[in-house]
């Protein structure tokens, strides 16, 4: 509040400044303190609130009642048939639509005319400018000071508030062709499987927005085999932590079984015959085993039995069989990201469940031990100035920050003792 030189404080005890934000213009239009922009703004935000005032109603109003007759006798054209909302805009004719733009222009230009420039939006048509309706006669202006200041207050709160409902109708009415209406899908794909609590219908970018049937299918067939593929990836990572066959893997080359480690590091022990062998295993049972069929569900294969095994005379009870589809994708889903997750710290680690202590490759780890790093955040590089590990430029850094830091403290002290004590 001592701050009295803000150009801010030119506009604070402006109509409009009311609890609980205050004063509120975070884009920082007015921080020049141009008193006759400001101006300008104001009349033009109550022009805008009065237009949204009178549109929200213009879209209420007619779900209850619409003037008997005719609209345009010319035209044939009832009031009955215009319908609520942006449709109306195909129905109105062109005449019309002239009449409301002579209508706004004659207001504009000569009903309406300031009275006082310090006051925007006062054309002196006194309370609820009655004035306005009949041309000719002036409305008496509302002469408490402290009632109109409190009219005019709520002419604006509600001027602003009409214009978010406004455009908060115009949104809903060109989502599905009613302000008042359930949201009941924008697309020919929300009842899909997939679509799942709590999150729903979900589609951040925007790749079914044209309803094309032939890429959703295939994006929906190629998500189920990754989620698939995924699964078992995540239980190939699991399962020799704790079992592996016996014997021998490639008896050609000595190597048994429990030689091949878990994750990454198996690469460079299975043998090139043994690549050729999964590659082989894997392209038969998709070019042969699992051959998609248009008139089946994506990932719905004929020759598939529970849990997709082949051939298998086991099949899923018609009645779970959604359900266990459902539960398929949303398991899928998450194997994905757990078998990102298990690459990563596989990759940084050297295994699946590796503690960080262990990537001792980190460019960091030649910081972690120095002065400053502290519980509970321990090493803390968000901008990442030390990624490069170069020592040289760390301990340039931290001369400087303790420089500063000693700095403000005697600073901060010189701001605290003047007011206490003085030589």
């Amino acid at each position: 509040a001592n701050y009295t030189e803000s150009p801010l404080r030119a506009f604070e005890n402006e109509l409009g400044v009311q609890a609980p934000v205050g004063y509120f213009d975070p884009m920082g239009l007015s921080k020049d303190g141009d008193v006759e922009t400001f101006r300008r703004r104001r009349e033009a935000e109550l022009k805008n609130g009065r237009v949204a005032m009178f549109a929200t109603i213009g879209y209420m109003v007619p779900e209850y009642f619409k003037f008997p007759g005719y609209l345009a006798p010319s035209s044939n054209l009832k009031f009955a048939d215009v319908p609520n909302g942006i449709a109306a805009i195909t129905k109105v004719p062109a005449e019309g639509w002239l009449q409301w733009v002579a209508l706004c222009g004659c207001y504009e230009f000569c009903v309406n005319t300031p009275v006082d420039p310090a006051e925007p939006g006062n054309y002196g048509k006194g309370k609820l400018g009655y004035g306005n309706m009949v041309l000719g006669i002036t409305a008496e202006p509302m002469q408490d000071a402290e009632a109109r200041k409190r009219a005019l207050n709520s002419e604006l709160a509600n001027g602003r508030l009409a214009m978010m409902a406004i455009v908060g109708l115009w949104v809903q009415d060109g989502l599905f062709g009613t302000p008042y209406g359930l949201y009941t899908g924008s697309n020919a794909f929300e009842t899909e499987l997939g679509v799942q609590p709590p999150v729903g219908f979900w589609d951040p970018l925007g790749f079914t927005k044209t309803d094309d049937v032939a890429s959703f299918r295939r994006r929906r067939y190629v998500e189920l085999k990754h989620g698939r593929v995924a699964m078992f990836a995540c239980l190939g990572y699991i399962v020799p932590e704790y079992y592996r066959w016996p014997g021998d893997l490639s008896p050609s080359l000595g190597l048994k079984f429990s030689d091949v480690p878990t994750g990454f590091a198996a690469f460079s022990k299975v043998p090139l015959s043994g690549w050729a062998q999964m590659v082989a295993f894997a392209g038969t049972v998709e070019l042969f085993q699992y051959v998609d069929d248009p008139k089946r569900p994506p990932g719905d294969f004929e020759n598939a039995g529970f849990l997709g095994v082949p051939n298998s005379y086991i099949k899923a009870p018609a009645d779970t069989k959604e359900k266990k589809l459902a539960a398929e994708i949303a398991n899928g889903r998450l194997a994905m990201m757990a078998i990102i997750g298990m690459f990563y710290q596989d990759g940084l680690t050297g295994s699946a469940w590796g503690d960080w202590a262990n990537y001792a490759d980190s460019p960091l780890r030649a910081f972690e031990e120095e002065l400053g790093v502290q519980a509970p955040v321990g090493f803390w590089d968000p901008v990442g100035y030390t990624r490069d590990g170069d020592i040289t430029t760390f301990k340039r850094r931290r001369e400087t920050e303790i420089k500063h830091g000693r700095v403000a403290m005697y600073a901060t002290m010189g701001y605290i003792v003047p007011e206490y004590f003085k030589w």
